[in-house]
């Protein structure tokens, strides 16, 4: 639960970095600094309770590069191609391969 909540604050905080336009938006601002405070407070108590830095890193990082890649395509009008999604998938898997390691 902990390493989810820091996903969706890092995730907020990224897609509040677009929104603020250079910190010149005080709401998404806010967001920012709020968001990856959040993220890190939330990782750091993962990490304390026993998850491995490299998993626990590899899974905020690459769920918060797709959750963001996919915000940004539906909802922020940046593009996504075949390629793209394909990387998303790489990423992913990398993630996965780590935490199946992990368990051997």
């Amino acid at each position: 639960m902990l390493i989810a909540g820091a996903i969706l604050a890092e995730v907020a905080g990224t897609v509040s970095l677009k929104l603020s336009e250079g910190f010149t938006k005080v709401a998404p601002s806010v967001v920012v600094v709020v968001g990856y405070v959040t993220a890190f407070l939330l990782l750091g108590q993962a990490l304390k309770n026993g998850l491995p830095v490299g998993v626990a890193y590899a899974i905020w990082a690459a769920a918060g590069v797709a959750l963001v890649a996919l915000i940004g395509a539906a909802f922020l009008g940046e593009p996504m191609n075949l390629t793209m999604a394909f990387g998303l998938v790489l990423v992913i898997g990398g993630v996965v391969l780590l935490e199946l390691g992990r368990s051997t």
